[in-house]
Formats: structure tokens, C-alpha cells, sequence
């Protein structure tokens, strides 16, 4: 969405102490959260991702712990681009002069500019998977993002399961389940069948950029949309007006769990 149609959109700016007032009808001090947002839906932000990011920090408080993804899909397998893809005769050429993934420099991809702008922040740790990673701030920031394996980024060996195991929470701010990425934690701990491919990414190595590759899921977020949307026919949760748009306060344990047993009787 242009400026000027948000512009339109909006009676008065929306600010970052608005946001605070908004954001505290979900009680979110001292909670594990993990946030999704679309900054567009929410009007016309003065101050933009920096007053959303410092008012979920204000709402969250340094009791509890802030989280974004920080995927960067262009350090990944170059077969496997497809928007766009490049010719077959640059693959390895790719794969020698990829700089490697640096968590401190290393930008976002795909996500918006909230999380490019979060994983900068003072304080804020990013986790160390060169496709996958995750940003956290906060008092389990550290436990959270801490020894994220390169094989099954979204597993039981990522960020997202320390979130599981916190009783932590999703908050989708105008958003919708099918950016959800804690589902695809339902995707490896469900019976189901799962195709393994072999992925690659640039590395540091003794100061070097090593080329490596690694195991995961091929991962199919098609149904999360539909497994969001039973969930919330099935179970309580929260939901407010954040500026302008729908926010959604998530139980991610009891969410993740409902997607697991969807996904097991889907197959049956």
C-alpha cells in the first residue's frame, strides 16, 4: 500500500504511545512473544517500524522476551530459487562467492521492514542459521536464539520449539496464519509424510567462507491458512485493535499441537 492511500486510511497518526495504549489490552508484559505484522495495515505510523518495535518492547518489557523471524532465503540453495530463478551455469559460481552468513550484517529477506529493522536494534540477538534465523530481545533472548542447527531450522533444534517449551505466545498484527511460521514446527513433529531435500549456505569457517549443506523439510505452508482458521473456531485467544488493524494474541504450545493433530488426521 502507497503512503498517500494510508494517508487516507488514517483520522489522526497513529504513534508509538498510541501503539503502547493498543498493544497493553493484550497483556503482554513479561510474555515470550513472537510477532508478525504487516506495518501498512496498521495507518499512517509516525515514526514507522522503529515506534512499532519500541512499543512491543514497552508492552513486552525487558521481564519478558520479544521475537522476529530474520529468514534471509537469498543465502540459500541457488536450484532452488524460483523468484527468480537464475541459469544452471551460475549455481556454483554462487555457491563459491556467496559471502557467508554474518548475523550482525547478513539483511532480511522477504519479511518487511519491521524485522530488518528489529535484528539492528540495541540489545537484540539474532540466532545463527544463514536461511533461517531469528531475532530476539529480551530476558530469554539469549536462551531462545542460542545453538539454532543448520539441519531442520524449524524444528525441535530451533528458536521455535525454545518457544514452545517457554509457553510463549504469537501475535499476528494484521497479518494472517499463513505467516504463521510456528506452524511449520507442526510440520516436522506430526506423522506425516515429509520430503527431505539437501539445502546449502555460506558459511564462516576459521575466518573462511565454506560453502556447506544441510537437511531439512520441504516446507508447505498452503493449509496454514485453513489449520489457523479451525484452530480459532476450536480455542480462546486474544485479539485487539492495534492502530488500524486486527491483532491476534496466540497460545503457540495449544497452537501448535491443534496443527500437529490436524495434520495426522488429514493423512488418515
Amino acid at each position: 500500500m502507497k503512503e498517500k492511500e494510508i494517508i487516507e486510511k488514517t483520522d489522526r497518526p497513529i504513534t508509538k504511545n498510541s501503539l503502547v495504549k493498543d498493544l497493553k489490552k493484550l497483556n503482554l508484559e513479561g510474555e515470550i512473544v513472537i510477532v508478525h505484522s504487516a506495518l501498512s495495515k496498521l495507518g499512517w505510523v509516525c515514526g514507522g517500524a522503529v515506534a512499532l518495535i519500541e512499543a512491543l518492547q514497552e508492552a513486552v518489557t525487558d521481564a519478558g522476551t520479544l521475537i522476529m523471524p530474520a529468514h534471509s532465503g537469498d543465502y540459500s540453495e541457488p536450484k532452488y530459487w524460483g523468484n527468480p530463478p537464475v541459469p544452471e551455469e551460475w549455481y556454483q559460481i554462487i555457491r563459491n562467492e556467496m559471502p557467508a552468513y554474518r548475523p550482525e550484517i547478513t539483511p532480511t529477506r522477504g519479511l518487511g521492514l519491521t524485522p530488518e529493522i528489529f535484528r539492528k536494534f540495541p540489545d537484540v540477538l539474532r540466532s545463527d542459521h544463514p536461511c533461517l534465523s531469528f531475532s530476539a530481545w529480551g530476558k530469554e533472548a539469549e536462551n531462545i536464539t542460542a545453538d539454532h542447527k543448520l539441519d531442520y531450522a524449524l524444528g525441535d533444534n530451533s528458536p521455535l520449539a525454545r518457544i514452545y517449551e517457554r509457553e510463549g505466545k504469537i501475535l499476528l498484527i494484521g497479518v494472517g496464519h499463513d505467516s504463521n511460521t510456528s506452524l511449520h514446527l507442526a510440520e516436522y513433529r506430526a506423522e506425516h509424510d515429509l520430503k527431505i531435500k539437501i539445502f546449502g549456505s555460506s558459511i564462516l569457517k576459521d575466518g573462511e567462507n565454506v560453502w556447506t549443506t544441510y537437511q531439512d523439510i520441504e516446507f508447505n505452508d498452503d493449509l496454514f491458512t485453513v489449520i489457523g482458521k479451525e484452530y480459532e473456531s476450536k480455542y480462546k485467544y486474544s485479539r485487539a485493535k492495534v492502530g488500524l488493524a486486527e491483532a491476534k494474541l496466540f497460545n503457540q504450545k495449544e497452537m501448535v499441537d491443534f496443527a500437529v493433530n490436524w495434520l495426522e488426521k488429514r493423512e488418515e
